[in-house]
């Protein structure tokens, strides 16, 4: 029987403690005794070890990679792609957030070869959460370079899916949208442009969890605020509601009914754009000088647009029911801004105000060229029809 594993934790480059495999096939992390930071809602520092019965805790289980950089790194690593902890003890240096996964034995370097798209792939002992088809990489003068095994990795570089051509441009649309409709400070910065060495087009987002010096801030998404275990299907992030999400916002945030009122924003958004996959890994809460804030808003895209290819329930439950991202109206919205407490003058003036900035934005107008069954005119009309659904009184 192979002996169980164990691994040095860090926050913020510092060790803070060990994670520890059990014979029982969990996990258990136990903080170092001269630590008194806790480093994550789930883990809080007051309770010294915290236990896991069937695999890797989820604050550092939805650390590691899904489907396209999971098995790149798997396959280039050695690693089985079912084993999370295999996964983060080779790739698990640098997470998104502050947390990173040290090996206490060392791992003999697997070496990283293939083609560019390999080796910046699996290059540098770093990850990033996600399906889509994603790299790490960082803005040099006036180009975007892979990221390495040392220095930034400032940006992530998000590419379409094989199936999916059109993944890059759906989501530089909804962030266009979305900045004009939430607010630029209330949005992931992101451009459109190439990485060196690869020859498609990515969209790429500014990380927000790394300051202009590469310092890191913590970062939880709500799988793990909530402590929502991945499962085999990575499941586990449409295994909860927005209630809950609310809830853990009152919490832990340092202004929640600011961040409240901001998450109902989005949540109505996602509901415009035909956005039926905001799960709870697409929420998360920031460090700020302040205290934990809510992220602003990333990974936004119309899923009904591709007419099948995705479910069309909401990703998570909203008043206790899953229900179909066409059939959100404005009863559903305002019974939702209740249940979590934002007062119905702030729901209705947040309506207002949103109805009133995407009447004004033209990020999305299809240009007069474009067959009125092209995608521009598709994503028009699914973002109309939710308008009828969600202003009018």
């Amino acid at each position: 029987m192979a002996a169980e594993r164990s691994a040095e934790i860090l926050f913020k480059d510092r060790p803070v403690g060990v994670l520890l495999e059990t014979p029982d096939g969990g996990t258990r992390f136990v903080y170092g005794p001269d630590v008194t930071e806790t480093i994550a809602c789930a883990l809080p520092v007051a309770t010294r070890e915290h236990g896991w019965p069937a695999g890797l805790h989820p604050v550092f289980q939805h650390l590691g990679p899904e489907g396209w950089l999971r098995e790149k790194q798997a396959r280039a690593g050695r690693v089985e792609e079912e084993d999370d902890f295999g996964l983060l003890l080779r790739y698990g240096r640098d997470c998104i957030g502050a947390i990173g996964i040290r090996p206490v034995q060392p791992i003999t370097p697997s070496g990283w070869g293939g083609d560019a798209e390999t080796r910046a792939a699996t290059v540098g002992g770093r990850t990033v959460s996600g399906v889509q088809k994603k790299l790490l990489a960082y803005h040099d003068g006036d180009r975007y370079l892979p990221a390495e095994a040392d220095g930034p990795a400032t940006h992530i570089a998000k590419y379409n899916g094989q199936s999916e051509p059109t993944l890059v441009r759906n989501e530089l649309l909804s962030l266009r949208l979305a900045r004009d409709v939430l607010g630029a400070k209330q949005v992931t910065a992101f451009d459109r442009g190439f990485v060196a060495g690869l020859d498609e087009p990515a969209l790429i987002v500014t990380r927000f969890d790394r300051t202009a010096t590469g310092a890191k801030l913590r970062l939880e998404d709500f799988a793990q605020i909530l402590a929502r275990p991945q499962g085999r299907d990575f499941g586990g992030k449409y295994a909860g509601s927005y209630e809950e999400i609310a809830a853990a916002i009152r919490q832990h945030s340092a202004r929640p009914l600011i961040d409240l009122d901001q998450f109902f924003r989005c949540v109505v958004f996602c509901v415009l754009i035909g956005n039926a996959d905001a799960h709870l890994k697409n929420f998360s809460l920031l460090e700020t000088p302040d205290g934990l804030r809510l992220s602003p808003a990333y990974d936004l895209l119309n899923t009904l647009v591709y007419r099948g290819a995705y479910k069309t329930e909401f990703a998570l439950a909203l008043g206790g029911d899953r229900i179909p991202t066409d059939r959100i109206d404005r009863r559903r919205i305002l019974a939702f801004a209740e249940a979590i407490g934002l007062p119905a003058a702030a729901a209705r003036l947040a309506l207002r105000q949103l109805r009133d900035r995407i009447r004004r934005s033209t990020a999305i107008q299809p240009p007069d060229a474009e067959p009125e069954d092209g995608f521009l005119h598709r994503y028009a009309e699914i973002v109309e029809n939710a308008c009828s659904r969600l202003f009018e009184e």
